[in-house]
């Protein structure tokens, strides 16, 4: 099953602001494609808390497409994808809002978080913050830059994939005790973890 990393930056502090979205492609156990696509908001309204997190400002959306057709051209991509996100309940809920800001329906897909899944895969971690995991792998990036954030989650999640021998992110979720979430057209279920079984008592 393929996989895309994604993650949004927001205008402000509506989760339905979306100003840029970063996706980075895995095939075969590597990133293959990486693409940002900056995202002109319904208000364009941008806070300068938000401003000073990413850098993005009204004038560099101007020329942009709003969500619905930015999104539209990876329609193909993501259908049949397992979609994975750096903090998932953020990224997806910023999906939501914006799609209900046009009502429209949201996607058939599932997705895991992989805050979660690094939790599990490497608990002696003292954060498992974004940057914490490139550092922990030998990685320099560009913070809350929608690409380069989806390409350290696309590279943590292959090598946290790899050190469980899994078999793609579906199998690297499961052997992790992660139920992924899942968008539908009537609604969403959340990425959660399932609790570890507690171990048989010795008589």
């Amino acid at each position: 099953m393929k996989a895309i990393a994604i993650d949004f930056e927001t205008a402000n502090e509506e989760r339905g602001s979306a100003c840029s979205v970063g996706l980075a492609f895995i095939e075969d156990g590597k990133v293959v494609r990486v693409e940002e696509r900056l995202i002109r908001p319904k208000s364009m309204r941008f806070s300068s808390f938000n401003i000073a997190i990413h850098g993005i400002r009204p004038g560099d959306v101007e020329d942009a497409g709003e969500f619905p057709e930015v999104m539209d051209e990876f329609a193909d991509d993501f259908d049949g994808a397992m979609m994975i996100a750096h903090n998932a309940a953020f990224d997806f809920s910023v999906w939501r809002a914006a799609l209900d800001a046009y009502r429209l329906p949201y996607p058939e897909l599932s997705y895991v978080c992989s805050v979660k899944l690094s939790q599990r895969a490497w608990p002696e971690l003292g954060s498992h913050r974004l940057n914490v995991l490139a550092a922990h792998l030998g990685l320099s990036f560009s913070h809350h830059n929608a690409a380069e954030d989806a390409h350290v989650c696309a590279l943590a999640s292959i090598a946290m994939a790899r050190q469980q021998r899994a078999d793609g992110i579906p199998d690297l979720a499961a052997s992790l005790g992660i139920s992924p979430g899942r968008l539908y057209r009537g609604g969403y279920e959340a990425c959660s973890v399932r609790r570890k079984a507690k171990g048989a008592s010795v008589l």
